[in-house]
């Protein structure tokens, strides 16, 4: 018998690379557990000793260091530097006991190179314990991470304004505050002077990857100018996602005008539409988002007063803006790919 062809084989095979994988996993966060602990111990020893032996000292031991332990790496002075901030931000003077254990627990799941752009970008331990929980639900890379905290996500999440706490239920209606922005940073973009929102739209489309990664995760693009049709009329969403957390559609309506209170009664009608359209039985009430220019917050909290649909207001930044003039000096896609074949 040809054991590679046999079924049972197959199928013994498949579950043993899981268990090998799971193995590696686990070996890979010991280790990296282990560094971690490591380096704060580090900075632990260095932060006790460093007032008392003067400015060389770190020089010094990077030496003494390096010359004992030659194929070990992370004795940098540079990196000792890390060692002894990573210690300090976690233990500031007077920091209750329980703020370090905490930190100590929550940095040791995820590599030095994420640790140090946190603590060292980090204005306060709420702060890094922010990032650090996003890094670990999200699977964030080094390059994402800094992406997120250049962005200034922490002071951006769950900042909008909403019914949510009126219109959903608990625990959906805190879930659906957090994962809106304000402001929402559309700085990949770059667009020309007195743009109009279906070139705004256009814009975030041909770049979905990054407006997704900007929206957070759990976002699913579903289309853009969605039609909604109602009686003899037809309606438009300008985008339309499903969030796989919530469980529920969430139609975005893009302003390149500072917000009004009619923008909120005009989504909350579609809102009521796609309920009724789109909606499955198994999913939650659709969620309505007005992303505008700018928005006055008291205005704003008074718009969603007396709506029953589930909406939220928020702003957004553009910073690469060029002049008009300069749109009709690019050359299209068809005088690119002529001028490509003439050089051929």
């Amino acid at each position: 018998m040809d054991i590679v062809l046999d079924d049972e084989y197959k199928e013994w095979i498949v579950g043993l690379k899981s268990t090998i994988r799971s193995i590696q996993l686990k070996a890979a966060l010991a280790v990296n557990s282990a560094l971690i602990e490591f380096y704060w111990e580090l900075g632990r020893m260095i932060a006790e000793k460093q007032t008392a032996w003067g400015s060389q000292f770190l020089n010094t031991l990077s030496k003494d260091l390096k010359k004992e332990f030659p194929d070990m790496q992370g004795l940098s002075v540079r990196n000792l530097k890390y060692s002894r901030q990573f210690y300090q931000f976690y233990t500031p003077p007077n920091a209750p006991q329980s703020e370090s254990k905490f930190g100590q627990q929550l940095v040791a799941q995820i590599p030095w190179g994420h640790n140090i752009l946190i603590f060292s970008k980090s204005r306060s331990i709420d702060e890094a314990s922010f990032y650090l929980q996003k890094t670990i639900e999200n699977g964030w890379s080094r390059d994402v991470l800094g992406l997120q905290i250049k962005s200034l996500l922490y002071e951006r999440q769950g900042k909008a304004i909403t019914n949510f706490k009126d219109t959903l239920p608990d625990p959906m209606s805190d879930l659906a505050t957090q994962i809106l922005k304000d402001p929402y940073n559309f700085d990949f973009l770059s667009m020309t002077e007195n743009y109009k929102e279906r070139e705004l739209e256009n814009a975030l489309v041909d770049n979905v990857t990054k407006f997704l990664l900007e929206l957070g995760t759990g976002f699913a693009y579903v289309g853009k100018q969605v039609p909604l049709q109602v009686g003899d009329q037809e309606y438009f969403i300008d985008l339309l996602f499903y969030h796989l957390k919530l469980r529920a559609y969430v139609l975005i309506e893009l302003k390149v005008t500072d917000f009004i209170p009619e923008y909120a009664g005009k989504l909350s009608f579609y809102l009521s539409v796609a309920n009724d359209v789109l909606r499955h039985p198994a999913d939650n009430p659709t969620i309505g988002l007005l992303i505008c220019k700018n928005k006055n917050n008291i205005i704003a909290e008074y718009s969603l007063k007396n709506i029953n649909q589930p909406i939220g207001v928020t702003e957004y930044q553009l910073t690469r803006l060029f002049p008009e003039e300069f749109k009709s000096s690019l050359p299209t896609i068809e005088e690119i790919e002529t001028e490509l074949k003439n050089i051929g």
